[in-house]
């Protein structure tokens, strides 16, 4: 028996192959989109991975070198030296589309393209190492932004995925076997209808036969 009420009428029944077909279409469709979009996902982790290590390595290099350089100065000289900075960084916010998935791309622009910009001190009365965490922050900034940039798109796909795999498991497990159930009871009652109606006809052309032959003219 079907889970829902049906009508077993041809109608019904020819409603329920078409839905069934673009169903079995739409299922198809969603565990290619799925499965390319694990594909997507998983260049994007491995990505994720090397560049995560790249930023750590950077920034432990500069931290490094801010340590040694706070060690050097002092306190009141190292917060002067970095007080008033000379560059500013203007950021972008765009979109690409993954899969039907808009992703964020970020990208920046500083307001001057001299290298020297990003010390914003004079060198006469700081540390070397101060130089060489600045320069050290200043080259790990593009890879923090794109590592941040992989992230959001990770999150992104991953919810996809898991929209993607809960249709799939629904078109797979309760709607199309749904419908064959329905489409399968129809047909059933539907033959069960000819096959009554098969053997009306024959007992009425029995009856029709046997009335012809008893019939007796009058004299």
């Amino acid at each position: 028996m079907p889970k829902t009420a049906v009508t077993p009428t041809r109608m019904v029944l020819n409603q329920l192959k078409g839905r069934l077909k673009t169903a079995t279409r739409g299922h198809k469709l969603l565990k290619d989109k799925r499965d390319e979009l694990m594909r997507q996902f998983m260049d994007v982790v491995r990505k994720n991975k090397e560049l995560r290590l790249k930023v750590e390595a950077g920034l432990t290099e500069a931290f490094g070198a801010l340590t040694v350089a706070s060690a050097v100065m002092s306190p009141e000289m190292l917060e002067q030296a970095l007080m008033y900075p000379r560059q500013s960084v203007e950021l972008g916010v765009g979109f690409k589309n993954v899969m039907s998935v808009d992703v964020p791309e970020y990208t920046f622009r500083t307001q001057n393209a001299d290298p020297g910009e990003i010390y914003p001190y004079g060198f006469a009365q700081t540390s070397g190492e101060l130089d060489i965490a600045m320069q050290s922050l200043s080259r790990v900034f593009e890879d923090m932004l794109e590592l941040a940039q992989i992230e959001k798109t990770m999150q992104l796909l991953a919810e996809e995925i898991e929209k993607t795999r809960r249709r799939v498991n629904a078109l797979e497990y309760v709607m199309i076997p749904d419908m064959k159930e329905n489409i399968k009871f129809i047909t059933m009652k539907l033959e069960e209808n000819d096959l009554s109606t098969k053997v009306r006809l024959m007992k009425v052309k029995e009856m029709v036969l046997k009335q012809a032959h008893d019939f007796k003219y009058p004299q």
